[in-house]
């Protein structure tokens, strides 16, 4: 069974981008993966896809889009929506309601770094960094667990801590 998974964040320009390009890549045949968010950029950053390519991600089909369309009714449901947002920044987190598990796994917003091109190159690639050892914890996730919702919820949401 394909399980459908939803990154949400404020802008969707970065770190949900990286995270659903990252499992889109990695999960295939388990995972469907979509991002997006509550106030959207309106489009990817550019240095996200740049990061994605530099290690040979997919960037095809990326967007920076509104949850309002994975809300929908006429939208189908997702299994699993994982929050990004940085609280410790003070950013606020889309609230979402449904029948699916909820967890939030925080990461600083590599497009708020100011600087030069080298700094926002170092903080993209350190944001999917994470990314990746996350998306390699909830990979090793057994599929069977999945039939529990509390099971794969407090399993889930100890990956906030990796990285």
């Amino acid at each position: 069974m394909t399980r459908r998974v939803l990154f949400l964040c404020t802008g969707n320009s970065a770190r949900s981008v990286l995270a659903e390009a990252t499992l889109r890549a990695w999960g295939v045949g388990r995972y469907e993966a979509y991002s997006a968010g509550s106030q959207p950029a309106g489009q990817v950053n550019p240095f996200a896809i740049a990061q994605l390519e530099r290690e040979g991600f997919p960037t095809d089909n990326l967007r920076s889009k509104s949850w309002d369309e994975f809300s929908a009714e006429t939208a189908a449901p997702m299994d699993l929506i994982v929050t990004v947002c940085d609280s410790a920044a003070g950013e606020s987190c889309p609230i979402v309601h449904g029948d699916f598990v909820r967890v939030h796994w925080g990461l600083f917003d590599p497009a708020a770094v100011t600087g030069s091109d080298a700094d926002k190159r170092a903080a993209f690639a350190e944001a999917h960094a994470i990314i990746q050892k996350r998306m390699r914890a909830f990979l090793d996730i057994r599929d069977d667990v999945w039939a529990d919702k509390a099971a794969v919820k407090a399993l889930l949401e100890p990956i906030d801590d990796v990285g």
